[in-house]
This record gives C-alpha cells, structure tokens and sequence, in this order.
C-alpha cells in the first residue's frame, strides 16, 4: 500500500488553512458589498451623526428626572396607584410587580407647599423633555430650530402625552385579561402609539413636515414599541428581582431606568428608520 508523502501530510493542513482564508476574505467582500450603499449603512450614518447613543441617555435620564415623578404625582391626586400601569408596560410577572409596588405609597397626596414645588419642577422637566424630542426630530428630519414663538407647543405636548397614557391604561387593561392578553396589549400599544407620534412629529415641527413624509417613521416607531413590549415581558422581570437582590429596593429603579432608556431608543430608532425607508436622506448632515 502506498504511503502518502510525510511532507505532502505536513502541506495537507498549510493548504486547507489558505483555502479557509481565502473563503474568510471572500465573506469578507461580499458583506462590505452588501454593506457599502444599502440602507443598513445609511442607517447606521444617520444614527452615528445623532450621537444616538448620547441621545438616548440623555432622554432616559430626563424622563427618569421628569416623566415618572410626574406620572406618580398624578395619580396621587387622582387616588390611583401608578405601580400597576408600569407594570403592565414593563410585562412584569407577580414577583417582579410585587417589588415594583414597594416603591410607590398608595396614600393620596395632599396640596400643599412641598407638593406644589415638585410639581413644578416636574412640569418643568416635562417640559425640557418635550424640548428635547422637539430638538431630536429637527435633527432627523434636517429643519431648523424654531425659537421662542413655539413654545407653547411643549405644554400642549405633554397634556396630550398625558392623556395618551391615560387611554393606553384604559384599553390596555381589559386587553391583558383577555384571552391571548399579551399580544393584545402590544397591538393597543401600536394601535394607540403610532397616531400619537405621529401627531407629535407634526406638532412639534410646526407642520414643517407633510404628514405623508412622517407616516413612515410613526409606522415604525408604534411597532418597535410593540416589540419593545414584548421584549420587556422576557427581560424586565428576571432583571428586576435579580437587581433588587443585589442592591435592594433601588434595583427596580434600575430596571425602570433602562426601561425609559429603551424607549428613547425606540423613538429614535423609529423616526430614523422611518427616514431611511422612506429615502429622504440627502446630502449634508444634520443641522
């Protein structure tokens, strides 16, 4: 029986190896490819010249500092607990809820000084949050920034956002307790969530923006809150008592906290893909 050659034995690794390599680079190519010119790559530009992920800390953090505290005191006066709502948006089973309604107290609140000044701190937050979604808008969809005279769209922005959550609760509720609740709540959220932003592209862009040319992003922006629901339901709950193991009661406000972080992303990722769709990227960048 022939032997094969000890030095063709050594050559046998050497050449499949380059072959691999060869097939590497070849991938390699094909992908960069696919990947120079497609609206993946404009996608990923448009995000970068936003500073996406500044962005979305920056506005989780103001709704943290804002939107929360604003939606608790409410309902304080209004003698109803918030801690179900969140729960309901977060998809948190028992467990994780159980650890959610520590943190808020059931008790009405009482007007007095110190709840007079809160309030309008957060307003005021609310406010600045409502600015900077005004400001992030101007950006994807290249106008100019408006001055003083359009001010008063920010209040009127959050009074609407106001009454926004407060029909997202109320259809929302019935939703989860119906047969295939889950993935109910998620169509109300679109359902409920794409005319509301798209209304707030508009609003807060003096119209500058035919409503055709917002459609695309506002499509996308309800959706990806949709999936952000569903994707909450398999992450927030184990997150939530694996956080409040390790650092106490402050580990929900940890999840809460990424939870609102996620939906600055949500809003960004939408307008901006939306706009990629749509192909009204131009030459320039973002004012």
């Amino acid at each position: 029986m022939v032997q094969p050659d000890r030095q063709d034995q050594q050559l046998a690794p050497e050449r499949e190896t380059a072959s691999s390599r060869s097939a590497r680079r070849k991938a390699l190519a094909g992908a960069r490819a696919w990947y120079e010119g497609s609206l993946a790559q404009t996608f990923v530009a448009e995000l970068m010249a936003l500073d996406f992920a500044d962005q979305i800390m920056l506005f989780g953090a103001g709704l943290l500092v804002s939107l929360l505290p604003f939606i608790i005191l409410l309902s304080a006066f209004a003698s109803q607990r918030v801690d179900d709502d969140i729960s309901l948006r977060l998809g948190l089973d028992r467990r994780a809820s159980g650890i959610v309604n520590h943190l808020f107290a059931a008790a009405p609140a009482t007007l007095n000084a110190a709840t007079a000044t809160s309030l309008i701190f957060v307003t005021a937050g609310m406010l600045a949050v409502a600015s900077s979604l005004r400001q992030i808008y101007e950006k994807v969809f290249r106008q100019d920034r408006r001055g003083i005279r359009e001010l008063y769209r920010l209040p009127v922005w959050v009074a609407v956002l106001c009454l926004v959550v407060v029909l997202e609760s109320w259809a929302g509720r019935p939703a989860r307790d119906a047969p295939g609740g889950a993935w109910l709540v998620e169509l109300v959220t679109i359902a409920v969530m794409t005319p509301f932003f798209w209304w707030t592209m508009h609003f807060l862009l003096a119209g500058r923006v035919r409503w055709r040319e917002l459609l695309p992003s506002a499509v996308f922006t309800g959706v990806f809150f949709g999936g952000l629901g569903i994707f909450s339901r398999f992450y927030f709950s184990g997150t939530i008592i694996s956080d409040s193991k390790t650092y106490g009661t402050i580990g929900a406000v940890l999840g809460i906290l990424t939870w609102l972080v996620a939906i600055g992303a949500v809003i960004i990722i939408g307008a901006v893909a939306g706009v990629v769709w749509a192909g009204r990227p131009r030459n320039g960048s973002p004012t």
